[in-house]
Formats: structure tokens, sequence, C-alpha cells
């Protein structure tokens, strides 16, 4: 069972579609002890990373997504995605859950719109086994105005919008998604199926 974890600053119900869709077991949850009986996790997450950050503290329920992570597959997606770092400067810095190092910065991209809104294509920097089955030049959905900013061992997938922006990063079988591959068509779907079909 893949648990959706709800702290309520999720895009929870396309996650959950998209798992649907694809056949596999899933359920949003905010219970300590769903998250912990659960095979893979999923942390989503829309809108600003110190609200979201305060609104997880306040579940009581960060140590344990810090245990589970580390024990079992474990995705975050956007701002899921770049709660995984250390830390973030959106407004005010704010510590993340260190679960890879590095920080999330706004971005700069000079001469481009910000947010970064839509479809980019993606470029290699290391394979790992989400990104099992893109290929340079796979366009995905970003909706985005701050990047992680990670050495480069971490970054799967990344984007030029401007500068680089890592798109697919990962630790161990711990992963983060800056695109949304539940609204990135045939290929995100891939990329969820990669990550459902984990051991």
């Amino acid at each position: 069972m893949i648990g959706i974890i709800d702290y309520g600053a999720g895009n929870l119900f396309s996650v959950k579609n998209a798992l649907d869709y694809l056949g596999f077991q899933n359920k949003i949850t905010s219970s300590e002890e769903e998250i912990r009986n659960a095979d893979k996790l999923i942390l989503p997450g829309v809108g600003a990373f110190p609200d979201a950050m305060r609104m997880l503290r306040q579940t009581g329920l960060e140590s344990t997504i810090v245990e589970e992570a580390q024990k079992k597959p474990f995705l975050g997606i956007c701002l899921g995605m770049q709660m995984l770092f250390d830390y973030g400067y959106e407004f005010e810095k704010t510590k993340g859950l260190s679960l890879i190092p590095g920080e999330v910065r706004r971005m700069v991209a000079p001469g481009l719109k910000i947010p970064h809104m839509g479809w980019s294509d993606v470029r290699t920097e290391n394979e790992c086994e989400l990104s099992q089955g893109s290929k340079d030049g796979d366009r995905f959905y970003y909706v985005h105005s701050y990047l992680a900013v990670t050495d480069r061992q971490y970054i799967s997938l990344f984007s030029e919008y401007g500068e680089c922006i890592p798109g697919l990063v990962y630790k161990g079988r711990i992963f983060g998604t800056q695109f949304h591959p539940e609204k990135s068509g045939e290929i995100g779907l891939k990329m969820l199926k990669n990550f459902g079909g984990l051991k």
C-alpha cells in the first residue's frame, strides 16, 4: 500500500487519481500507524515552504516521516520534494526534513518569467530507479518559483530554464520530483509506475 501523506498542504487527489489509474493500492492518510505500515510513501506539496513545514510539524508526524523515509521507498512531489532538503529560503530561512543534502532558493532565470510554469524538456545527469524509461527530451510539467541547490550526485534528471533546475533528485530510495509526474501524461505515469513497483 502506498501512503499519501495528508498534512494539509498537498495536492492529494491528483496523485491518488494517478495511482488509482495505475492500479496501485493507496490511501490518503494522516495516521502515524498507517504511515508506518505503508509499503511506500508519497509527500505531495503546494504553497510556501515555511507554511508547509509549519503545518507538517503541527501534525506531530515529522519524526515519523523522517524515520520511515529511510526504511522504504519515499517520493516528494513539487513542494514535497523541496521539503526533503536541509533548508528553504522562501520568505524566511526554514529548516526542512534534511533527507537529501542541499537547500531551496528562489529561481533567477534571467529574462524569463517566474514562476516557471508549463512543460520543459529534461536531460539525464544520473540514472536512478525512477528515471528508468525516461530519456533526454522527455517533457514534464512544472509549476514553481524555487529550486533545489544540491550536489550533482543527487540529481537524476534536470531541466534548463535560464539555469539548471533539478527535476528528479534522489538519495538511496528517497526521491523527489520538482515537476508533477501525475500531471505529465504517459511519461509521468511511467515514473509513478516505477515508484509503485519498487520493493
